[in-house]
């Protein structure tokens, strides 16, 4: 997938949780291999490229004792960062996420949205080039949800970005490559465009999504 920002739909248990941990090389595959621009998540590349690639899962957890900035910066020290330079980048990657108010809060005290964007935060600081994201709307709020469409909008300009969904709602415009993902496999590739012609005529505006989903995947009972 080579468009700076991916929406991969598909229902719950299609398996697009396992996909995105084997993108981000936590799981590994029962077969071939996982690339990313040419580098490959396994032997002594694996390092290397967890540095460029960066997941963010459903659920994120508070550091217990550390500010939001100290996550942050505790992020970019794990991929490898100097203490002193991932301390530095932490202050602007909470600036570009809109949390600088919040860099000393403790992690533990802020809301469910509020951490999801910490998370992006750390990818951010150690310069990660593509950010795959595991649910990252679930139990959202719609103002919650329009703050974080509003980021990733921000984000598509400098990293590549993959979310993954099983909501047709989130299939903003911002989104450039649609894949639905169904009983374990891809059954769709292509441009927003693509995706609504798959609708039937009648279909019009958020309809057009809903049917176009249901055509790939079936009805959930």
């Amino acid at each position: 997938m080579d468009a700076r920002a991916t929406v991969l739909l598909g229902p719950n248990g299609a398996g697009k949780s396992t996909l995105m941990a084997i993108a981000a090389s936590h799981l590994p595959p029962y077969s071939g291999s996982v690339t990313f621009d040419g580098g490959t998540a396994k032997g002594r590349h694996l390092a290397a490229y967890r540095k460029r690639v960066a997941w963010i899962p459903q659920q994120i957890t508070p550091m217990p004792g550390l500010t939001v900035r100290e996550q942050v910066a505790y992020a970019g020290w794990l991929k490898g960062m100097p203490r002193d330079l991932a301390w530095k980048a932490s202050e602007d990657a909470l600036r570009r996420v809109d949390l600088t108010r919040l860099a000393e809060r403790k992690s533990h005290q802020v809301s469910g949205g509020q951490l999801r964007r910490m998370g992006i935060a750390g990818a951010l600081t150690h310069r990660s080039e593509l950010i795959l994201m595991d649910e990252p709307t679930a139990g959202l709020d719609p103002t919650q949800r329009l703050v974080f469409r509003e980021l990733v909008d921000e984000l598509v300009g400098s990293v590549q970005v993959i979310v993954s969904t099983h909501q047709t709602e989130d299939l903003a415009d911002l989104y450039t490559h649609v894949a639905v993902l169904a009983h374990g496999k891809i059954c769709f590739q292509g441009s927003p465009a693509d995706f609504h012609a798959l609708a039937p005529a009648a279909a019009r505006g958020r309809e057009q999504a809903e049917a176009a989903y249901v055509m790939l995947v079936g009805r959930e009972i």
